[in-house]
């Protein structure tokens, strides 16, 4: 179980005899390391880059990624080798490019999808992967999450809540979609959150306010269970100069343990310009919380959201930036006990960005 360690008030009688020093209780979360992946390194037929989500495959020890454009190439994931310890970060090696396939066995188009986040199934070891889908001036199509074989075979799509479907003035906004999915509870349920507010539940967090985003619980056959309001947080600063861009959103969610159907990890992500990114992982719990999957709008309604608690501040860890993290996932326990949790920026093809692998342990 995880739990954020705070320093109590000290308390009780004062002794005469003399007693032992107090011992420092051991921080939560230890930074292990990072790694720099290459600018458009090359794995097969195409580069690393957009890799927007990270998962940990207990079959074969390694982990795999999803890449978030398909403007440059069809929808496709990386296999690769990341060896982390007690010791630290290593480097990370690619050992291969897959792409999705659609029904008929074709691969998907330019801007048919934006793949988001790819988890391994925990019974069958197949890919689960969310898509946002497209809000355009000429297109509304779905976002969706959908099952892949491991060669990226087309398996099967969960029913999209109707809530989250692309229609002219609800559903998700733009590029604001499914960027998070996780299992839970054994593998019984599979959760996903939308990066920002749909249209129906208000404007999207500023500066000066927070914003109500949704996470949805499915049983694995795709019935839905529930859903839950997020509490985002306010945009960490203003822009610089005035009037730039402030945005903030959930990037990725990870059951804080297997076996637990209520606790998640939440990763939130803002960006100002002038000033840069601020990435920050809440634990939160859906117990209690108010199942708004029949509210219509979020936006004044009075319910009870998820309770969540900071486990940490990427800006606390002494990394080369902090960059357009996107995705987290538990890798192997160490000696210690410790959890190693590992993270994955997404570099927009930019050269002025790049991806990043990071390493943590957690108690």
């Amino acid at each position: 179980m995880l739990k954020r360690l705070s320093v109590g008030a000290l308390a009780g009688s004062l002794l005469l005899t003399v007693a032992p020093a107090a011992q420092a209780a051991p921080a939560p979360v230890r930074f292990l390391g990072e790694q720099i992946i290459s600018h458009a390194l090359p794995v097969g037929d195409y580069t690393i880059g957009e890799l927007s989500s990270i998962d940990y495959d207990p079959r074969t020890g390694e982990y795999v990624f999803i890449a978030d454009d398909t403007s440059e190439a069809p929808a496709r994931f990386f296999t690769a080798k990341v060896p982390v310890s007690a010791d630290g970060l290593g480097a990370v090696t690619f050992t291969g490019a897959q792409l999705f396939r659609q029904p008929d066995g074709g691969t998907y188009p330019e801007d048919s999808v934006d793949p988001e986040e790819m988890r391994v199934d925990p019974w069958t070891g197949a890919y689960f992967w969310s898509q946002e889908g497209i809000r355009s001036d000429t297109a509304l199509i779905d976002p969706s999450v959908q099952v892949a074989r491991r060669d990226g075979g087309y398996v099967r799509t969960l029913p999209t809540p109707d809530n989250e479907r692309m229609r002219p003035d609800s559903g998700p906004r733009r590029n604001l979609v499914l960027e998070g999915l996780t299992f839970a509870a054994a593998g019984t349920l599979v959760v996903s959150s939308v990066e920002g507010p749909l249209l129906q539940d208000g404007p999207v967090a500023t500066p000066e306010r927070g914003a109500l985003s949704r996470i949805t619980v499915q049983a694995r056959t795709g019935s839905v269970l529930a859903q839950y309001a997020y509490p985002q947080e306010p945009v960490f600063a203003d822009s610089n100069p005035p009037g730039g861009t402030t945005d903030t959103g959930v990037s990725s969610i990870l059951a804080a343990d297997p076996l637990d159907p209520t606790r998640f990890l939440v990763m939130e992500r803002s960006y100002v310009s002038g000033v840069g990114n601020k990435v920050r992982i809440y634990e939160i719990d859906t117990a209690g919380a108010t199942n708004v999957l029949h509210t219509a709008s979020l936006d004044g309604a009075k319910v009870r959201p998820v309770r969540k608690k900071l486990l940490l501040d990427l800006a606390d860890y002494p990394l080369s930036k902090v960059d357009n993290l996107e995705g987290m996932t538990w890798g192997p326990r160490l000696p210690s006990g410790e959890r190693t949790l590992l993270l994955v920026s997404d570099d927009n093809l930019s050269t002025r960005q790049i991806t990043q692998v990071i390493a943590f342990a957690v108690r």
